[in-house]
Parts: C-alpha cells; structure tokens; sequence
C-alpha cells in the first residue's frame, strides 16, 4: 500500500526537483511544494507540516546549509537530506556535520527511498521517545507535587479543623444582630475554602480519601441537573443524553458529582457569556484490550462513558498538552485556581478510569471520562436525608495527640451531654481503658499518631474488649500505610477537616448501631 508523503523540495533546477519526485512516486503518493530562495523556504516552513525536506547542496540564491539552519532555528525535527549532482567528501561531511540526515549523488537515487523510509521511522522513534519522556516527566512533576500535598496536609487538615470547628460554635453562640457575627462568618467562610483547596491539591494528586459505593451514574447527573442549569446561567442551553442501559459504576459519589461540576463550569466559561449549549451523555461502551490505559490489574471491557460537551471556543493543541497541569489556567487572573481540570483528572485515575479530550479552537471541546461499569450486585447508595445532631450519655475514649483538636473534640462532645476521656498520646489511652474497660462506649481516635498508630491501639483494645466501637479520624493523605488499611477494612472514619455536626452525627449512628447490637445480643 502506497505511503502518503509531504515533501518540500529546495531546488533550482525544476529538472532536478522533477527527478526527485519522479522517483518517489514509485513508492509514495506525493503533496510535493518546490522553493528555490530564502525567503519561499522561510514561507514554506511557516505554512505547513512536512515529512521530509530534500535540498540542493548549493544554488545561486541560497544553500542546504543554509535551509539546515533554518530548520534548526525553528527546532524542527524534519528529517533533512541532502541530494546535489557535485559533492565531494569534505562537503558532504560538513552537512553531516552541520544535522543533515543523509547526502546522496542526484546522479544515482537507487538509495533515496530507502533512506527515507528510515528517516521516518527513525523521526517516529524519536516523537514517540519525546512523548514517552514528556509524560515521565509530567508524572514526575505530579508526583512531586502530590508528595507535597500529602505532606502539609495532615497539618493543614489539623489547622483548618480547629478553626472551622471554633468559628461554627461561636456562630451558634452569636445572634443574628449581632455586629461580630458577619466577621466570624467570613472566617469560616475562609476556612472552608481552604479546606476544599486542601482537597483539591490531594485529589489532582490521588491521594483524597475517597469512599467507593456503587451508584447508578444517570441518576448521579439526574439529581445535580438542576443545580447546574442555575450555574451555567439562562443563556446557556443544558441537554442530557443518558442511555437508559448506562448501567452502575464504583466510585465515590461526591467525588463524581465534583466531576461533573468542574467541566460543566469549564465548559460555561469556554462559551464565555454567550449563547451556546451544553451536553451531557452517558452511555455504555466495550473498549478492546489496550485501547485505554489502566493503573493496575486486567482492565475490563465494558466501560461508562460519562461525556461533558460544549459549544465553545475550543483549544489548540498548546493549551491541551498542558491541560490537566495543576495551576495552569487560561482564564483572567482572580478567575481560576488552576486545579479544577487537575482535580479531575486526579479523581478520575484515583477511581480507575481514564479521560480523553477532543478539541478544535472555534469547535467546542469534548471531555469523555470512561469509569469501569460494575454491576449493582450491592445495594445502590441511598439518597441522604437530614438528620438531627443526636445526642447522648454514653462514653467516649478520645485519641488525638495534637491537643488543640483534642480539645475541640472533647467540647464538642461534653455539650452533646456525652461522658469524656481524653487522651493526648496512645500510652495515656491504654492505661485510661484498662482502668474502665467495660465502661468505654466507643473509642474515637486518630489514625497517624507517634509510638503507636490508631488501628494498633484499637487493635490492643480489642484484646481485652472485641465488641469495642471504633471510630478513626484522620487528616493525612490517603497513601498513609495506616489510613489505608483503615479505608480498605471498612472501618468506620471521618475524615479532617470535618464539621462539628458530621463528627456528631457520626458518633450518633456508631453508638445507636453498637446499642441495637447490644440488645440483639441479649434478646438471643
């Protein structure tokens, strides 16, 4: 099967350049261009994408050295050979010498497709090693940036949930006249911010914690339908496309939902204030073996296809390659932190899946996000209702070594009329239990702690008490050794910064469930 082949010919004699390409022809389908001069090659190089590049060593207006310097200046990699009816051996080393790729004799061209047909493999070779070291080195620098975000945000999440937690007790204390409550407002309001900063940079990372369950994905988009019609605004049209077959996948539902915010808001931004439509599609897809590529395991063939659409500016390819950077943006400064397509791209990989995106600058832009399909052999995640915040006369043995979140916790529970142990390191805890064992309700206690880690301790506890309610809290990264043991054991967990109703109502449910056990237990 005959080569496709765009050849740019520098030349002055047109029976030389038809020489040429009366040869090539043999083996390729020719778009052939022919300049002679400086300035037509300049144009030349400018205008077009090229395979290779053949020049006349010299000619009376311009010289191959001179086009090779060019090609160089503009650091192209076009394969360059040489090809003159005179050169000798000193000449034909200086273009060698100078990064031409080959030389020949135009008097004998039985090597010219020969040599062109390992000048493009070689070019491919090369691209394809140019690629495979820019994605290195774009997982290094993601990498580099997650090992960061990992470390600071243990003592991130500490910071922010002793300020969020204090700034929400003092806003209950204050009445709505009150001149001091706007202040505090705008102090959780700074806190929270930051907090979902924190889990932004731990998402583009893959290190947030996520909490898996099965969903039904048409019913995720369903329910966030018309919260995003009133974030893209009227003049913005909002269509869905959900194949009624889409099926379940295995992912975290707030993490999904995050998703499906950060392209839609992407794609009302790309539309830019104008009038203009966006799709969302779903449907289920079987993709071969190796057409997408999976982090770890088999990867399996049927796939959710949840597509984000939109009739916007578009991208070039210069904006795509640096897409899911984080802190890379396009928008006016004050408009965008640059993690929201990273964030995205981080709990996509985190959740196994992969993301493509199709883009022309004036045609739109398609982000296609493909997720395993699972199928519901668990019970779909129901819908969450309001609770109240519970309360209760139980015991709770309280582990936290950073002693400003000890005492938030400590306050937080003594004023739901809970009973109180606090411990400020592991030891404290065990001697404190030993002396009560039988009277602790339930062990709520930090995951990463010096000497002995939270699972440890419940773990030492248990021994003298298995039936003992546990409750982790954490605010390190997700690929701590023993926050993933937590996670991938089922262990009941809140993660920091949490708001002070969250840690309640999940203190409330592991004691009402440890109660309805109890009285099982008995009634057997």
């Amino acid at each position: 099967m005959e080569q496709n082949l765009n050849l740019l010919i520098v030349d002055d004699s047109p029976d030389d350049a038809e020489l040429i390409t009366h040869e090539l022809r043999k083996e390729f389908v020719l778009s052939v261009t022919w300049v002679d001069s400086a300035e037509e090659f300049r144009r030349a190089l400018a205008a077009g994408t090229w395979d290779i590049i053949i020049s006349d060593y010299l000619m009376p207006q311009f010289s191959g050295l001179e086009a090779l310097q060019q090609v160089h200046e503009r650091n192209l990699d076009t394969p360059f050979i040489m090809v003159s009816g005179k050169i000798g051996e000193d000449a034909a080393v200086e273009a060698m010498r100078a990064g031409a790729h080959d030389y020949l004799i135009k008097d004998n061209l039985a090597r010219l497709i020969p040599a062109i047909h390992r000048e493009l493999r070689e070019a491919a070779s090369r691209r394809e090693r140019r690629r495979a070291e820019e994605q290195l080195r774009q997982a290094q620098k993601m990498e580099a940036i997650g090992q960061l975000a990992g470390g600071i945000s243990h003592d991130f999440n500490n910071l922010l949930t002793i300020i969020n937690g204090y700034s929400t007790l003092l806003l209950r204390d204050l009445e709505r006249s009150d001149p001091l409550r706007k202040e505090v407002e705008h102090i959780l309001h700074a806190g929270e911010r930051a907090a979902e900063l924190t889990r932004q940079l731990l998402a583009f990372s893959r290190r947030q914690i996520l909490e898996p369950r099965v969903l039904e994905l048409n019913q995720v988009v369903r329910t966030l339908e018309k919260m995003l019609r009133r974030l893209i605004g009227e003049q913005i049209e909002l269509t869905t496309e959900l194949a009624a077959t889409a099926g379940c996948i295995k992912a975290d539902p707030g993490q999904i939902e995050q998703i499906i915010l950060n392209l839609v808001v992407n794609a009302r931004d790309a539309i830019s204030g104008e009038e203009g439509t966006i799709t969302l599609r779903t449907a289920c897809v079987n993709i071969a073996a190796g057409s997408l590529r999976t982090s770890a395991g088999p990867p399996p063939s049927e796939y959710l296809l949840l597509e984000v659409r939109d009739t916007g500016c578009g991208m070039d390819d210069e904006v795509k390659s640096r897409l899911f950077e984080p802190f890379f943006t396009t928008k006016e400064k004050g408009k965008g932190t640059g993690l929201g397509l990273a964030t995205v791209y981080g709990i996509v990989s985190q959740s196994g899946g992969q993301i493509q995106v199709v883009s022309q600058p004036g045609a739109g832009t398609s982000f296609r996000i493909y997720l395993p399909r699972v199928q519901p052999r668990e019970e779909l995640t129901p819908e969450m209702q309001p609770l109240e915040t519970p309360t209760g006369t139980q015991t709770v043995l309280v582990v936290e070594d950073e002693v400003d979140v000890l005492a938030l916790v400590v306050h937080l529970l003594r004023s739901r009329g809970y009973r109180v142990i606090p411990a400020a390191h592991p030891q404290a805890a065990v001697e404190l239990f030993l002396e009560q064992p039988a009277a602790i309700d339930l062990l709520l206690t930090d995951v990463v702690m010096p000497q002995i880690s939270g699972p440890k301790l419940a773990a030492q506890l248990r021994r003298h008490r298995p039936d003992l309610p546990v409750l982790f809290m954490s605010g390190h990264a997700a690929d701590t050794l023993e926050l993933q043991a937590v996670i991938d054991g089922g262990h009941s967990f809140v993660a920091k910064p949490f708001m002070n109703d969250e840690l309640m109502l999940k203190v409330g449910e592991i004691l009402c469930n440890s109660s309805l056990a109890e009285n099982e237990r008995r009634r057997a």
